[in-house]
């Protein structure tokens, strides 16, 4: 009985010498609310920007790898790439497939799974240059024609293309661009 008076006692002590304030942080109320402002503004606005960025940046990968691998159908992956941002990402499995996929189709059609890009641009450059160009053509279709003359092909088939290269330098000629 003693000890557990002894035990009261050395509690009412502990007690008295204790803080009367119990504060559950280490920081002044002021520095907790200035605290607590600062991390609700940078949830509320910064957090969601990084949020739709990460987004964005993860729903346009298969279009990088799309055109890093040169894949023919290139921009159509770029457009199902932009409408899985539109639809939530419900699309982009799909565009992640496609990119990664060889085109067979595209291969039997045009004998390549790789898009030239660098030739197409080449083509079109050639077509625009205008009538120099035009005029080297037609000098070069011109000395085919002869070289074919020195064959012994038949005068049909010559006649035949000689008509097509006049009806081409006639065609030129009138839209102007000899």
């Amino acid at each position: 009985m003693q000890s557990a008076v002894r035990v009261a006692i050395g509690l009412v002590f502990v007690l008295l010498a204790a803080p009367r304030e119990a504060h559950a942080s280490l920081l002044s109320p002021e520095l907790e609310d200035k605290l607590a402002t600062f991390l609700a503004i940078f949830i509320l606005f910064l957090v969601p920007v990084v949020l739709i960025v990460l987004f964005w940046m993860v729903h346009i990968l298969p279009e990088q790898i799309a055109h890093k691998r040169n894949h023919p159908q290139f921009e159509a992956i770029r457009t199902l790439c932009l409408l899985s941002l539109v639809f939530g990402g419900l699309l982009w499995p799909i565009a992640w497939i496609w990119a990664y996929s060889k085109p067979v189709l595209h291969k039997m059609a045009y004998g390549t799974d790789k898009l030239h890009e660098h030739e197409h641009e080449a083509e079109v450059e050639a077509v625009t240059v205008g009538s120099l160009n035009l005029r080297d053509r037609s000098v070069g279709l011109h000395e085919r024609l002869a070289r074919l003359e020195a064959q012994n092909i038949p005068d049909a088939e010559l006649s035949k293309i000689r008509a097509d290269v006049e009806a081409l330098e006639s065609k030129f000629a009138r839209e102007g661009v000899r």
